[in-house]
């Protein structure tokens, strides 16, 4: 789960993070206010989106204005700010083209930057540990740093079991050349973060750019931060900020559902049951010349409700051109998925190719209830067959459109 940049330094500055001061502003009559509340005489006004790169981006109703991060030196220049953002369209190299609609602001202090850095920590599946990232490259993307110039990319490893310790800091400090009080205010920093990053049950922490000030202390200029979805029961907090208009509507409602569901930019809907049976299935669907619409995972003891649900929001998609349900069934029983397949392709009105393979439990019961439905199937007997089938027969269909 994500959170905005304004949740993510409150919580930051709540373990002994250093942030600059900084008010969240739901409207440009609040982002106007803000100012009085800060020291000044500088002033930056934020785009809050759940993206990055918002600084270099564009707004849809002026292309070739000023992006989402402004710098402001008066009340006025805040207000301009808040009012050419607010309600307006975000383009950045992350949001995709179609961008996303500022509907929050932050409205921060300007502070003196003496220096930038590069600062992450996230969990290596590949050793099991928590990794600190730190650059001299801040303020620039870290895969462009990795492609270009990976030796300035220091990394260290904390084994969960002892946690981080003073030594594992001072290296982080003594690899961007910190010397003296903002060595001292590094090491500070770098403790804190670990702290919130393990108690909050963080999946990544970015803080791109941490700046050395003119007064040598060590901030956070931006944070990003996302939480382990399958931690959230206990943290309630957490799940408190969750900012809804930020996702995907198709994946909201398969989250509700507890469908494991991600669009994708192809036109033929999967729905399997199992991880790996999906990641298969996309594969054989472009290696017989098609592309997958999405990832939609049902799980092992989904009800015919929650398979008529991941129908219904496949064929939401108005990129969907044909379905392919390729099931399984060990745990989950065909039949259950084919009431669920016939309910929601009734309901919805089907109107592209489905081809439906089904292996396991109850099969025969589930062709037998598909075979029976009255609707336009087409059976497959194999995967090949099946992702062969689904792609002919949305070609077909594309072209009689």
């Amino acid at each position: 789960m994500n959170i905005h940049e304004y949740q993510a330094k409150g919580l930051l500055e709540k373990f002994g993070v250093a942030v600059p001061k900084g008010i969240a502003a739901m409207s440009v009559a609040e982002a106007t206010a803000a100012v009085d509340q800060l020291p000044g005489p500088l002033y930056v006004v934020k785009a809050q989106i759940h993206a990055g790169g918002r600084g270099a981006g564009h707004f849809t109703n002026n292309p070739e204005g000023k992006g989402g991060v402004r710098l402001c030196k008066t009340k006025e220049d805040v207000t301009a700010a808040a009012e050419a953002m607010m309600n307006n369209v975000l383009v950045t190299k992350q949001t995709g083209p179609e961008g996303k609609e500022v509907q929050r602001l932050y409205v921060t202090d300007g502070v003196d930057i003496a220096h930038e850095y590069y600062c992450s920590v996230v969990l290596d599946r590949v050793t099991s540990r928590v990794t600190f990232m730190v650059s001299t490259e801040g303020g620039m993307d870290i895969e462009e740093v990795a492609e270009h110039s990976p030796e300035k990319i220091t990394k260290v490893s904390i084994d969960p079991a002892t946690g981080m310790s003073g030594f594992h800091a001072r290296n982080l400090a003594f690899s961007l050349g910190l010397e003296g009080d903002a060595f001292k205010s590094a090491v500070k920093f770098f403790m804190a973060l670990y702290k919130c990053f393990v108690e909050l049950d963080a999946s990544i922490v970015e803080i791109n750019p941490m700046i050395v000030t003119d007064k040598n202390e060590v901030m956070a200029l931006d944070a990003k931060m996302n939480f382990d979805p399958n931690a959230l029961f206990r943290q309630k907090e957490i799940f408190g900020m969750r900012d809804e208009s930020e996702e995907d509507a198709q994946e909201k409602e398969a989250a509700d559902w507890e469908l494991n569901y991600v669009r994708l930019d192809g036109n033929i809907g999967c729905m399997v049951n199992g991880a790996g049976l999906a990641m298969a299935t996309m594969d054989i669907i472009k290696l017989y010349g098609g592309e997958p619409a999405n990832f939609l995972d049902v799980g092992g003891g989904a009800t015919t409700e929650r398979v008529t649900a991941a129908f219904k929001i496949i064929l939401s998609d108005p990129n969907v051109k044909g379905v392919l349900v390729n099931i399984f069934g060990g745990i989950m029983k065909c039949d259950v998925i084919a009431n669920g397949v016939i309910a929601a392709a009734k309901e919805v009105s089907l109107n592209v190719p489905l081809v439906v393979r089904l292996e396991g439990t109850n099969v025969e019961k589930g062709k037998d209830l598909l075979n029976n439905s009255g609707l336009p199937i087409i059976a497959a007997d194999n995967l090949a067959d099946a992702a062969q089938k689904i792609v002919d027969a949305t070609k077909q269909a594309m072209k009689a459109a």
